[in-house]
């Protein structure tokens, strides 16, 4: 049974308003001693004449007690409801357990695409700090709408167009060693190119070697195509061992090269709108009407930039998916790009463009500007991971040496150390990391959650069978209740996480929960207590834990069995 639906038809009876608008107004009051549930009356003034605590107080006296509401009251201009808790309480546990990891969802976007652009490193090129949050952010985004009934495509827009691999091949044929570049071949391959820049400011011809060789790759020539297509080879094949390593697999690994072939339609398309203007022999679309800098379609020499294959893209994509929302996972500092982009297609008559939506992330900003995993002004991702992964192991071998599976337990653990920190607060703040605070067991940190988790996981173990139906009418003290409470709202919170995009709402939310959980367990006993409130607090505990491993699961966060 859903409370809250329960209550905006009653809401609904009695103003004649429909149940989502309903649904929309009703808030969750920030104190326990306000109730439940409050409906705030004051868009009922002007229909009712009357002022909005005069009619909270007249719909207070209407509602009738019943399984669902112990009583309703009027509170200024809000309408409180405080539900049934007896039953609240039997029905939430059910249904959490009855549900197991589908509780939360929703069959809303059933029948509906959604396109998660995420990721998007370049080839060639170590996979950064930058990519890392990306694709942390974007694959619980993509988590999020597939729980919510919709159907999810995760694309890869991988870096792999321009004249930087004309450069790439000609320093490949001057100086690539195959077997080097076999072992190890993000770190080769980005040596050689740099090789290439420090020696084409000696020797300036070197810049038109790497624009023919761009030229022959554009034209299909055999030779250059098959080096690109190896650099383009390797570098996914690495690139896919961290993914592996964060159990993310995409549908589409469609790069900017995908897209070469489509973007003369798009020069087209513009063209016929009359859409084209030249500036300074450039060819852009004006934007002034949408008070941003106009959006170049071909530089002057004719070459096409980022805007003109993500407008390809974008018309490509919605012709093949005919998506509901296409959404770009990329830093906040690409923000104008994408208006620019989005704008160019609504005036060509687009309308979908407005069901593109470009979440921006946040930069990553270190308390300690010392970490071992800074080379220059770049933090290579896989150095990330493997250091958090050793830290965390160092954690376990202290403070439980004798723990089996330390190694996978240490990987989970720091690996969800740094999912948690890049997903703790909205995207509009910067990421502050800190080895430290990263993986402290106390507090708001990964770890702490899934410890949380697997206190809850030990504690169902010791107790052996759980009674199947147990009284749930045992559970009857506030804490218990303020528990059950926060198990109902999931749902809310997995939806406000998609209408935000914004996965930080489940990070805060799991974190509730598990302060809630270890405030009960640390005040209640469980295993100790009498018969039938041990079995109504073990069936809150399994449901405790289960939505905690639903919850982390969203953001991409797995949990150990033990810690």
């Amino acid at each position: 049974m859903d409370f809250k639906l329960e209550i905006a038809k009653k809401i609904g009876s009695l103003t004649d308003m429909e149940i989502d608008k309903v649904l929309d107004l009703i808030e969750i009051p920030p104190y326990a001693n306000m109730g439940d549930y409050a409906f705030p009356c004051f868009q009922l003034a002007k229909v009712m004449r009357k002022a909005p605590n005069m009619i909270a107080k007249d719909l207070a006296e209407k509602v009738e007690k019943d399984n669902i509401v112990e009583k309703a009251e009027a509170a200024g201009g809000y309408l409180n409801f405080f539900v049934n808790r007896g039953e609240f309480i039997k029905q939430t546990i059910n249904q959490v357990l009855q549900q197991g990891d589908k509780y939360g969802s929703s069959q809303e976007g059933e029948g509906k695409t959604v396109l998660v652009e995420f990721s998007s490193p370049n080839i060639a090129k170590p996979f950064h700090i930058g990519h890392l949050v990306n694709t942390i952010t974007g694959n619980a985004i993509e988590k999020i709408f597939r729980h919510l009934g919709y159907k999810t495509v995760k694309l890869n827009h991988i870096g792999d167009y321009g004249t930087q691999f004309g450069k790439l091949i000609s320093a490949y044929k001057r100086w690539g060693n195959d077997e080097v570049i076999e072992k190890d071949p993000i770190n080769e391959l980005m040596k050689i190119y740099v090789k290439f820049h420090e020696e084409a400011e000696k020797d300036p011809s070197l810049e038109e070697e790497g624009r023919r060789y761009f030229k022959l790759l554009e034209d299909g020539e055999p030779e250059a195509v098959a080096l690109w297509e190896k650099f383009r080879e390797l570098s996914l094949k690495e690139f896919k061992k961290l993914y592996n390593d964060f159990n993310i697999e995409f549908d589409s690994y469609a790069g900017e090269s995908f897209y070469s072939d489509k973007m003369p339609e798009v020069v087209q398309i513009l063209k016929e709108k009359n859409l084209l203007k030249e500036s300074n022999g450039a060819q852009i679309v004006d934007l002034e009407q949408f008070n941003i800098p106009p959006c170049i379609i071909l530089k002057s020499d004719g070459a096409t930039i980022y805007a003109t294959r993500d407008l390809a893209a974008a018309i490509y994509r919605k012709r093949t998916y005919d998506f509901y929302k296409c959404m770009y996972v990329v830093g906040n500092t690409q923000a104008l790009h994408f208006k620019q982009v989005f704008s160019t297609l609504k005036l060509a008559g687009f309308d979908w463009a407005d069901n593109c939506i470009h979440i921006g992330t946040s930069l990553v900003k270190f308390a300690d500007r010392k970490l071992s995993t800074r080379k220059g002004d770049v933090i290579f991702a896989k150095e990330l991971v493997d250091e958090a992964v050793e830290k965390t192991l160092e954690i376990i071998n202290t403070k439980n040496p004798n723990l089996e599976n330390k190694e996978d337990v240490a990987k989970k653990v720091g690996m969800g150390a740094i999912i948690y920190t890049f997903l703790k607060n909205n995207m509009d703040k910067d990421i502050i990391f800190s080895w430290e605070d990263m993986l402290s067991f106390d507090g708001e940190s990964g770890p702490y959650v899934q410890y949380s988790y697997v206190r809850g996981k030990s504690i169902l173990k010791k107790a052996g069978d759980i009674e199947v139906n147990p009284d749930l009418s045992y559970l009857q003290t506030e804490d218990e209740y303020s528990l059950v409470k926060l198990l109902g709202n999931f749902k809310d919170v997995v939806k406000q996480a998609a209408d935000r995009y914004e996965p930080f709402v489940i990070n805060r939310y799991v974190t509730e929960l598990a302060k809630s959980f270890n405030k009960f367990y640390n005040t209640h006993p469980i295993l100790t207590a009498e018969k039938e409130v041990k079995e109504a607090r073990l069936a809150l505990t399994k449901a405790v834990t289960n939505v905690l491993a639903t919850g982390l699961g969203l953001l991409g966060i797995q949990t150990p069995e033990s810690m």
